[in-house]
């Protein structure tokens, strides 16, 4: 335990809303990840909570991409000048662009989402969201401040509220201010330096680990610290039940194919 860290029993821990089971990106790597093709595809699996990655525009309208650049997911029109830094384009360029036919023929076309998409297919389906603010380099506190902004007006007054996560604590602290209520947790590939006493003082409600970082002393700090446990990206049966035993409390899976998330 952390110097100035209060020991938090599991049943003090607030209600944990969310399925146990997460599909990565949609539905990992089975169709173009960060698209609504992918969520249907991941619900078709029996999945009801998903994560994905958000970033802004130019001209500041929340989508849905992993990578800070083009060149991976999207392909444009030959008569469309797109390409480099994603977030370097406005909406109405970024929306003429195909971010299916890198994966496969069959999704040749498929658009990127906005926030507002995605919001409205989980909102319709009852189905939960864990938003990745994944910020263009240099634009982290202003990322975090308009997603948060979005994501509340967006789930006011639904049952469950949006998962807001990152790597990046600017984007968390400006998320924090932006909108207080929503459930924040920090995302870490590596276990640095101060992260327990930055996941709480960004009043954080979980931490969302690399699954290799979780065993006995990683998961006592922070399970006593009150905060909930989630791993990322689990492919394997073998991993999931050794986090399973540890008590992870969230399992972020591109094998969607291979996991029955109606088991919990």
């Amino acid at each position: 335990m952390s110097a100035g860290v209060s020991p938090t029993t599991q049943e003090d821990r607030p209600p944990w809303p969310y399925p146990r089971w997460i599909a990565h990106r949609g539905a990992g790597k089975l169709a173009p990840e960060n698209t609504l093709a992918a969520f249907r595809l991941g619900a078709q699996h029996g999945f009801r909570m998903f994560e994905c990655d958000v970033k802004l525009s130019a001209d500041g309208v929340p989508f849905l991409m992993h990578d800070a650049t083009l060149a991976r997911t999207t392909r444009a029109p030959a008569a469309l000048n797109a390409g480099g830094v994603a977030g370097a384009h406005p909406w109405s360029v970024l929306s003429q662009l195909d971010a299916g036919s890198w994966h496969s023929r069959a999704y040749a076309g498929e658009p990127l989402p906005t926030l507002d998409n995605i919001a409205q297919f989980c909102l319709r389906n009852g189905h939960c969201l864990n938003i990745e603010i994944k910020p263009t380099p240099g634009t982290e506190e202003r990322t975090g401040q308009v997603v948060a902004a979005h994501a509340e007006r967006l789930w006011k007054g639904a049952a469950i509220a949006p998962l807001l996560t990152s790597f990046q604590p600017d984007a968390l602290r400006a998320a924090q201010n932006e909108a207080p209520a929503l459930p924040r947790g920090l995302l870490l590939d590596t276990l640095w330096s101060g992260w327990l006493e930055t996941a709480l003082t960004l009043d954080c409600v979980a931490v969302v680990c690399n699954q290799d970082l979780w065993d006995g002393s990683s998961v006592t700090q922070a399970r006593s610290a009150g905060l909930r446990l989630l791993a990322y990206t689990v492919n394997d049966e073998w991993a999931a039940q050794r986090l399973t035993a540890l008590g992870i409390d969230g399992i972020i899976t591109d094998r969607v194919d291979l996991f029955a998330p109606a088991a919990g």
